[in-house]
Order: C-alpha cells, then structure tokens, then sequence
C-alpha cells in the first residue's frame, strides 16, 4: 500500500533508502503504461530498465541531497519536503544512465551480479533468431534505455512537487551535474584510447565521471533547494569534490582487490576492461622511477587485456603492493577525506545533517563494495 505523504517524508528522514525506492517504483510504473501504450514491445524494453533502477544500488546521490537540504536548514515537517524527495530521487535515474552507457563502453558482462543491459539484450536477441547481430541490437537498446533514463530524471525532476522559486534555484546545479558526468565520461573513454596513464588524467576523470555528480552536485543541488547561502553552498562543494574523488579511489582498489562475492564484479574487470584509474597511473609512475621496466611492461600487457585470467590479475595485484601504489592510494583516500571533514567542520551546519554527512564520508571512503 502506498504510504501517505508524510509517512514518506518521515521514512526520507530515517530510511531515505526505502523512501526513495517508494518514489522510484511508483514513477517507473506510471511511465511504463506510457511505453507500454506506443507498443507492448517498447513496453517489455523499458520493463528491463525498471528492473535496473530497482534492483539495487547504494542509493548515495539522493541521500548525500536529501542531507544537503537538511544540513541548510530543510526540515521533513516542511510543505515542500515530499517535493524534495520526488526531486532527488531523479539523481538515481541519472545513475542509471550513466551505469548503463558505462558498461557497454567498458563491455562488462555483469553489473550487481547480473547481466548487464546490453548484455541481457543481446541474449534476448540470440534467443529469438532475430535478423543481424545479437551483439549490436544489444548495444543499441542499451544506448536507447540509458538516454531514457537521463529523460526521465529531468521529468522527474521538473514535475517534482516544489515550488517554481525551489526549482529555479536548483536549475543550475542540475544542469551541470548532467554536463560534468558526460564529461567525465568522454575523457574517461578519450584518455583510455589515448593511453594517457598520467595522474593528472585519471584525477580529471575521477573529478567529473564520479565526484560531481556522486557527492559534490547533489549536496548543491539540495542546498540549492533550501536557498542556502554561497558560504554553505561553497563548504558543500570542497567537501563533495574530496569526498567524491576519494569515493571513486575506493572504487578503484575495489575493481583490482575487491571479492567478487560482495562487489557483484569479477575479480580484475578493471584491468580487463583497459581502466586508467589513478591506481595504475602510480604504478606505472613508479615503475618508471625505479626503473623498473619489467614491472612496467606487466602492468601494460595486463590492462585491457580482455582474457586476463585470475592468476594474471593475481600477478598485477603483486605488482601493485610491491611498488607501493596500492597504499599510496589508500593514503590519498585518507588525505581527501580528512580534508573533506575539515572543510564540514567550518560551515554552520545544521544538525542531525553535520553528524550525517561526516559519518556518510567515512562510510562513503571505508566501504567493501
């Protein structure tokens, strides 16, 4: 049964997770009668993008705004904070589009576990003897269902139930939120085709692809909301930019040491799939000062090597350890969110929301998937 709005405000408050899911499924299920009204066919398709949106996720975009707003003076007694909800439950379709697109540039197989979109279509494709490549029907409804769901979140977001003043605040940091991560994501796949293993590059696609639109934007997005000051608004952007870089870090030792098991990702997919991540630019960086070509030329061979088996990924791990870059990165975690708390520490944030987004940073840098 559907809660009513306060209910679902209290829940945003204590259980922002669930409460977000509630606003998901109801809007997903509406603009799947729509799809499904052109053509059962297009219906079943955007089917397989609900079930993606809802079938897991840490749900940290809207949670990170939903605090934002609190932490600038939002309360969940407010007229408007059932609007709030509804508006930044729109960051997880604009995560859903950025996943989607994201492993068909990679061409990774599972995601959560699970078939990827592309992946899932292209089967469906095999399975029904259809005409051409199952392969490439599979790429182009993935791109389609992606641009779907970046259509989507700005219908959600601009028929979100806050007032006309709210969502013209909040225009800005929306707007750039969606250019930063296409950004990140085209210097992410330049810089692979490139070979740029430069620090400065994977720090430039760390700073766009994740920590804009992961931490930085939502917080200014729900500052943005509570017509916080440029003072806050400022305080909320250091901290989302280190806290977001030093989120992707994480992710980046998850992708090359991470279990399977907790991740839902194979073992080495990282280096499979050619990633140039800050992990491998030390590495290389410091093969290179100690000269140590062999260590070098093993690190290049592996990466984007799409048969790499475990006992390659097994080698580049120890490669990794040896030339220090593994704790090197765990120190640059450990610095940017350090950093990130000094920052939180010298605005006037409200409570429980300065208590909240201090523990969502370390929860954020410390986390196993």
């Amino acid at each position: 049964m559907t809660r009513t709005a306060p209910e679902r405000v209290r829940a945003a408050d204590d259980e922002l997770s669930d409460a977000v899911e509630e606003v998901l499924a109801a809007y997903l299920e509406r603009r799947g009668a729509d799809t499904a009204a052109i053509d059962p066919a297009f219906g079943a398709a955007t089917a397989a993008l609900t079930e993606f949106v809802l079938s897991g996720g840490k749900r940290l975009r809207p949670t990170f705004a939903w605090w934002g707003w609190r932490g600038a003076g939002g309360s969940p007694d407010d007229a408007h904070a059932v609007g709030v909800l509804e508006a930044i439950s729109a960051l997880e379709l604009i995560q859903a589009c950025a996943l989607v697109h994201d492993d068909l540039m990679d061409a990774s197989a599972t995601r959560r576990g699970r078939p990827t979109v592309h992946v899932d279509f292209a089967r469906r494709h095999a399975e029904a003897g259809w005409q051409g490549r199952p392969a490439r029907f599979g790429a182009a409804a993935a791109i389609l269902l992606g641009d779907l769901a970046l259509v989507w979140a700005d219908d959600l977001f601009r028929s979100s139930a806050l007032p006309v003043e709210a969502l013209r605040r909040a225009a800005a940091p929306w707007e750039a939120m969606r250019t930063e991560v296409l950004g990140g994501q085209y210097l992410d796949v330049l810089h692979q085709s490139t070979g740029d293993t430069s620090p400065r590059a994977a720090l430039q696609v760390d700073r766009y692809k994740t920590a804009a639109y992961t931490v930085e934007r939502p917080l200014h997005l729900g500052a943005a909301i509570a017509d916080a000051s440029p003072e806050l608004v400022a305080c909320y952007r250091r901290f989302g930019a280190d806290i977001g870089i030093a989120f992707q870090l994480r992710d980046d030792l998850l992708g090359v040491f991470g279990d399977p098991a907790v991740t839902g990702k194979p073992a080495g997919d990282d280096l499979r799939e050619g990633k140039r991540t800050l992990l491998l630019a030390l590495a290389l960086e410091r093969a290179a000062e100690q000269g140590s070509r062999a260590s070098a030329a093993a690190i290049e061979a592996a990466l984007g090597d799409p048969d790499l088996d475990a006992d390659g990924v097994d080698r580049v791990r120890g490669l990794l350890v040896d030339l220090g870059a593994e704790q090197a990165v765990e120190q640059r975690i450990a610095a940017m969110t350090g950093s990130a708390l000094d920052a939180l520490s010298t605005a006037d944030i409200e409570e429980p929301a300065a208590s909240r987004l201090s523990d969502l940073a370390v929860a954020a840098t410390r986390r196993r998937r």
